[in-house]
């Protein structure tokens, strides 16, 4: 038994931002995360996901729509300049789009979702395995046209964005996950 592969899943949390510092996974990390990805069950291997990341002077650009979002929403100028702020604090970001095929004669929509689930789990995953952290962010940002139509082609979803980096050294041990409660609403044994 690979008792590694285990406590990783087991203590993997997600790290916020502003807990995030350079450097953030280079091309090759972000090669074995996808790959990562790639193992999810994947049903006719339909790959309804995509990740694009965002780092560089596109997050400068990623900021720019961060704004035009929050005015959009009516936020006042110290609301636009921290979503503004938010799209430049992680070292890198990752939007995360999902790409079904409704038509699709043998896979129906429900089993590609559990697929888009899968591939962000492995993700994330494989990013703390390879000693970086980060953090699905999603929320009213996720559904402006504006930011959909900068990161989706027709068709397409945007779950959100992954904030990526390397977690920020720290005097204080992080805190341990607590265990869940729902283990036992979640394990069910079915008997005809």
């Amino acid at each position: 038994m690979n008792h590694e592969a285990l406590t990783l899943l087991l203590t993997r949390a997600s790290v916020g931002p502003k807990y995030l510092v350079e450097p953030a996974p280079g091309e090759d990390e972000l090669r074995q995360m996808v790959e990562a990805a790639l193992h999810a069950p994947d049903h006719a291997g339909l790959v309804p996901f995509r990740f694009k990341v965002v780092r560089g002077e596109a997050r400068r650009a990623m900021a720019a729509l961060y704004a035009d979002a929050a005015r959009r929403a009516g936020k006042d100028e110290a609301g636009i300049a921290m979503d503004e702020e938010r799209a430049l604090r992680p070292p890198m970001t990752v939007a995360v789009v999902a790409r079904l095929d409704l038509g699709h004669p043998q896979v129906p929509a429900h089993e590609q979702w559990a697929c888009v689930g899968g591939a962000l789990t492995n993700f994330l995953n494989a990013a703390q395995a390879l000693g970086f952290g980060g953090k699905m962010l999603s929320g009213a940002k996720a559904r402006d046209p504006g930011l959909i139509a900068a990161f989706c082609e027709p068709g397409e979803t945007l779950l959100g964005w992954i904030a990526m980096g390397t977690p920020a050294p720290s005097d204080q041990p992080p805190k341990p996950r607590k265990a869940k409660d729902g283990a036992s609403a979640a394990l069910q044994f079915w008997m005809p």
